[in-house]
């Protein structure tokens, strides 16, 4: 699958393959947050946008566009603005992307980075036909100011396709009526039960091992191997210069700031 980020101006996104690693799970005890196998994955899934400079914005809990100010040495053109009002944010990524056919890009924050005082916004990006940039916004969630470094994500996106999910048939059943899946579940509860109890006791095999390693080996509760599709690090590709790229790129200058764009609103 390919995807490409047109340049504009002869200017790129800082963009890189998101790495699994979180501040907040480097400080947790033993690093214990890493056995989550699901949370390191999504830490992974997808592509990071850095800050081309450090600055610090500041919110005084109104509504209008000049509520919020942007503090920084940096040229204007590598800084985000206030353009929606009520305490939104506006990165611009210097950017047009395309992605095939079919293949959209939820844009976001990246996963299970937490900054304090401003949150990030989602959105769907139809990449696939559209000749517009977009833009990544976070809102303040309480008057103040906060700070993003140089080299800090300020975006995240990996493809999905729209189809897909709603080709989607959702159903409830009672887990009986499968039971395969029930008798595993049921030999899971027990070990895991037995786990737990065992962790309070000392010198037990359970204190020794820490925490029970199935789902992360991707093995069953009997020990069977489970779906073949299991891994334990995704391997993403670096975005790097196209060998069809060709010509004089345009003449440098400030990127350009686009209006109500898809992600921007």
């Amino acid at each position: 699958m390919r995807l490409i980020c047109y340049t504009l101006h002869g200017h790129k996104p800082l963009i890189r393959p998101a790495p699994v690693e979180r501040d907040w799970m480097d400080r947790s005890p033993e690093a214990f947050a890493y056995r989550c196998l699901p949370l390191d994955i999504a830490n992974a899934h997808g592509w990071e946008v850095l800050c081309p400079a450090g600055f610090e914005a500041s919110w005084d809990g109104e509504t209008a566009a000049d509520a919020i100010t942007v503090a920084s040495d940096a040229p204007p053109h590598l800084l985000p603005v206030s353009h929606f009002g009520s305490g939104v944010l506006t990165f611009h990524l210097h950017g047009l992307f395309r992605t095939e056919p079919a293949v959209q890009l939820w844009v976001a924050g990246s996963p299970n980075r937490i900054k304090d005082g401003i949150q990030p916004l989602a959105a769907v990006v139809e990449t696939d036909w559209a000749p517009y940039t977009f833009t990544m916004n976070w809102r303040f969630t309480r008057p103040g100011r906060v700070r993003f470094d140089q080299g800090e994500p300020f975006c995240f996106f990996f493809p999905l396709r729209l189809d897909l999910i709603e080709q989607v048939r959702p159903v409830f059943m009672p887990i009986e009526q499968d039971a395969a899946t029930a008798a595993a579940y049921r030999t899971w509860v027990v070990a895991r039960n037995g786990f737990n109890k065992a962790l309070h006791e000392e010198g037990s095999a359970a204190r020794t091992e820490k925490w029970q390693k199935g789902y992360f080996r991707g093995r069953m509760p009997d020990g069977a191997a489970g779906g073949p599709g299991h891994r334990t690090r995704l391997r993403l590709a670096p975005f790097r210069d196209s060998p069809e790229a060709g010509g004089a790129p345009d003449a440098p200058g400030q990127a350009d700031q686009p209006g109500r764009g898809p992600a921007g609103g």
